[in-house]
């Protein structure tokens, strides 16, 4: 391997042989651990659950005052993870260009919320995105469109490494050069820590005085900065140096990640993780009854230590995948979260089910585009109205999970307001001002088609067989 990686390093341009020996010498550590490390990376016996206290309850965090808002703000930077395409929901170029409210992207939402942050409180909080090479194009084209507003907007790229061939484990690329893009992948969120050294803006705001980094995915809406947590990691005596938000588990969150005691440390367990014997177990909303929303607070002197002094650790994902052209890769990767157990005084934060937010499918897009929320100033809000706060589930099926074919099939997004669980299966179109109550489930068989008609209240009802509207 060490000599193939070689190989691939001296088909860079020169001016990029130093950035391909660094990010080549982080892939050759990882797979060498990959290597190493046999048998399952946690036993499940000496698994505990969190401890009284280990996630802290949000309302018993104080709100600071306003006289000191300034100075905590002035310790920030936040940073949102903008590695992904918008592939899985049928769009082209990066994930966060993806239109989600009133015109508005998700990279729109952030750079409002945070212009809005600094602007209410006089301060210079730093906007920061992980891009992928993958994104890092189009997320710098976008970017210019906010060349006048006061914000100070950061981008950095994470690493770019081999693909490499199930049988052989050897790279099946062999130039670095960008068009050839199938050969590499970006090694999930985990490579923010040391791809944010790499950059040099790690060194750069910790020269600043900036304390904390504030980590989030930027397609999860309900990330926003939160001036009670950052009010608690300031307060603390001994601040925690990596503080996780996790919130309570529901049906639908039964493969998130959790966050348990093991060896006496704080640490996520993934699914991935589980033997297959135990993953019911797992599943258990009644057992682990959090899980990781990915919004971590994180120490920039702490981040500093680790990368220093390499006790960075994080479990290896391996993800196999199947190229266009049948050759088997796998892929190693790592997750940001996983990195919990290498920080002191690690603590979780049990948040309000709205600080958790995302939207990875089209059934995700229709909740936060339908009337259950607001926008204000970049940020959802829940509708006063909705008589419990958390929001319906929904599931549309695969007519829908394009975005172009998702907007054609509703002529406008129905009222959902008291919307506990909509279904919606098959070759199915929604009429304007469509209200939709308790529990609707719509199911139009193969060769079938349901046009619910304009002005339909649908409430508590099943709708299956063939309804066709046709212009006279």
């Amino acid at each position: 391997m060490g000599k193939e990686l070689q190989k691939l390093i001296l088909t860079a341009p020169t001016s990029q042989q130093d950035l391909a020996r660094t990010e080549l010498a982080g892939f050759e550590q990882l797979f060498g651990r990959y290597l190493q490390e046999t048998g399952p990376s946690v036993l499940w016996d000496k698994i505990k659950l969190l401890p009284e206290g280990g996630a802290k309850p949000y309302n018993d965090l104080a709100r600071p005052e306003t006289a000191k808002v300034k100075d905590l703000l002035d310790k920030l930077v936040v940073l949102k993870l903008n590695g992904g395409l918008g592939t899985s929901m049928g769009c082209k170029g990066p994930k966060s260009t993806i239109s989600v409210r009133n015109e508005l992207t998700f990279l729109d939402l952030t750079v409002q919320q945070i212009e809005h942050l600094n602007r209410t409180h006089g301060t210079d909080v730093p906007l920061v995105l992980m891009n992928s090479f993958n994104t890092d194009e189009d997320t710098l084209k976008v970017l210019q469109r906010y060349g006048k507003l006061q914000l100070q907007i950061h981008t950095f790229n994470q690493s770019r490494y081999p693909r490499i061939n199930r049988e052989s484990l050897l790279p099946i690329g062999n130039s670095f050069t960008s068009d050839n893009t199938e050969s590499w992948y970006p090694p999930g969120h985990g490579d923010v820590y040391q791809s944010l050294v790499n950059s040099g803006l790690l060194k750069q705001f910790l020269d600043s005085g900036k304390k904390y980094v504030f980590i989030s995915n930027i397609d999860n809406l309900g990330a926003t900065v939160d001036l009670n947590i950052l009010n608690f990691l300031m307060e603390q005596e001994q601040p925690p140096e990596f503080v996780m938000e996790v919130t309570d588990k529901t049906r639908a969150d039964v493969k998130g990640g959790t966050l348990v005691e093991y060896e006496g440390k704080l640490r996520l367990l993934e699914i991935a993780q589980v033997p297959k014997e135990h993953v019911d177990e797992f599943k258990s909303v009644s057992k682990f009854k959090i899980f990781n929303t990915n919004n971590l607070w994180i120490s920039l002197d702490a981040i500093k230590r680790v990368t220093d002094d390499q006790s960075l650790h994080m479990e290896i994902i391996v993800n196999p995948k199947t190229l266009d052209n049948g050759v088997n890769v796998i892929q190693l990767e790592t997750a940001v979260g996983a990195a919990i157990k290498s920080f002191e005084g690690a603590m979780g934060i049990n948040v309000p089910r709205r600080r958790f937010l995302p939207v990875k499918t089209t059934s995700d897009l229709l909740i936060v585009m339908s009337n259950l929320y607001s926008l204000h100033t970049g940020a959802l809000q829940m509708n006063p109205k909705r008589s419990f706060p958390q929001g319906p589930l929904v599931k549309l099926g695969s007519h829908f999970s394009k975005v172009k074919d998702y907007l054609s099939r509703f002529s406008s997004i129905p009222d959902m307001l008291e919307l506990d669980h909509l279904t919606v299966s098959g070759d199915v179109t929604f009429g304007k001002n469509v209200s939709l109550k308790g529990t609707v489930i719509i199911i139009a068989n193969h060769g079938d088609r349901i046009d619910i008609p304009a002005g339909a209240l649908l409430e508590n009802k099943i709708v299956s067989g063939n309804l066709r509207i046709l212009d006279h």
